[in-house]
């Protein structure tokens, strides 16, 4: 399968499955069958809401000797309500929890907004925390100490455009090792795709 290289080596295939809006009791199943087919890299966030499932589904997959975790890439995301520094380990703990993972692969930024804890739906101008209140290079600091702490061996970022990621660049003591965007043939973004590889992020959609 073909991969992509980060700066360090680690090669993530570049083919994963995807677990967005995969309903609970049909996702444990997916992931099974990705994994038994050849799947070695599965795609996750907080928000999917089915972390939890799909940690039971890698345990009996490890335990049943299918899989090794070091021949896997698991990639999940920090959630917008969790973007204050003192909130992004705990927000990768629960992840980490539900997976039932010592280490992600890859932990990614889901959207470079903040939203305050607990915010109603739909989402009002008052759900939101200001850029100014909560810079998107303060949350990023944050991500960095979670390599230093061996709780994913990568950071990143999702949904972010060029000037975003060139401000985090600015400070960044890790540089974001990928942008996850959303790539189709309905929506092409290739200064953004160009912009990332030329600066050596990886881009995956």
């Amino acid at each position: 399968m073909k991969t992509l290289t980060f700066p360090n080596g680690d090669a993530q295939p570049a083919l994963g499955l995807g677990t967005w809006k995969s309903a609970r009791g049909e996702v444990a199943a997916a992931v099974k069958s990705a994994i038994e087919m050849g799947y070695r890299h599965i795609d996750c966030a907080h928000i999917y809401g089915n972390e939890g499932e799909i940690g039971e589904a890698l345990a009996e997959l490890f335990a049943a000797g299918v899989v090794r975790r070091e021949e896997l890439w698991i990639t999940s995301k920090l959630w917008n309500d969790s973007h204050a520094p003192a909130d992004v380990r705990p927000a990768i703990a629960v992840t980490l929890k539900n997976l039932q993972l010592d280490y992600l692969d890859l932990y990614l930024i889901h959207w470079p907004i903040s939203l305050r804890k607990n915010a109603p739906r739909p989402l009002q101008a008052d759900g939101f925390i200001s850029p100014a209140d909560l810079p998107l290079s303060t949350t990023w600091a944050a991500m960095e100490d979670l390599v230093d702490a061996g709780l994913t061996r990568h950071v990143g970022v999702s949904n972010c455009n060029i000037p975003k990621i060139a401000a985090l660049l600015e400070t960044a003591r890790h540089a974001p090792a990928c942008n996850q965007i959303e790539l189709h043939p309905y929506l092409q973004q290739p200064e953004l795709v160009r912009w990332c590889l030329d600066n050596g992020i990886q881009v995956t959609a």
